[in-house]
């Protein structure tokens, strides 16, 4: 199966609530998640949207009922990244850069602590936050290998990567 994921347009909370999703999620063309600039990008505001796909995450827990591994995989995404100008009151959209998503698939183990290890494999964005290492603002598109942990706390740790990454914010920046 072939899926897309953009990690981190959301506030951890949110994209914990996100990976528990029912199976069969369209993923339909909406109004870009709009981070500010110092969050996905340091000098501006950065859009980030996607239409088509479809989505399927299953669970799978130990003999207590508790989750111990989350996979998500389907149907890829156009992926839009804009650069929305720095003014935080009035975003302009400028330049953007769309990548064809062929698939990836993401498979999460839930730590006994619970913490959680992530292996996406594909074609997946990932956006680093200030508050976790390495230290973003940053986001990259990355085709091959990505392994981050999510603390309890919600900090992203970038473990390694491998393969083809496109900074996204230096794309933009032009």
């Amino acid at each position: 199966m072939k899926t897309s994921s953009i990690t981190r347009g959301l506030a951890p909370a949110a994209l914990a609530a996100a990976a528990l999703v029912a199976p069969a999620q369209p993923a339909l063309a909406a109004e870009p998640d709009i981070l500010p600039a110092g969050v996905g990008c340091a000098d501006f505001n950065l859009g980030i949207s996607s239409t088509g796909g479809k989505l399927q995450t299953r669970e799978f827990v130990d003999r207590n009922g508790n989750v111990v591994r989350i996979i998500t995989a389907g149907k890829g995404v156009l992926l839009t990244y804009t650069n929305y100008g720095s003014d935080p009151d009035n975003p302009e959209a400028g330049e953007s850069i769309t990548f064809r998503t062929d698939g990836s698939v993401s498979h999460t183990v839930v730590n006994p602590d619970g913490s959680r290890t992530v292996t996406a494999t594909g074609h997946n964005g990932i956006v680093m936050f200030p508050t976790d290492i390495p230290a973003g603002p940053s986001t990259t598109q990355y085709l091959g290998r990505v392994v981050y942990t999510i603390s309890t706390e919600g900090v992203w740790t970038l473990v390694s990567s491998s393969g083809t990454a496109t900074d996204v914010c230096a794309a933009l920046a032009g």
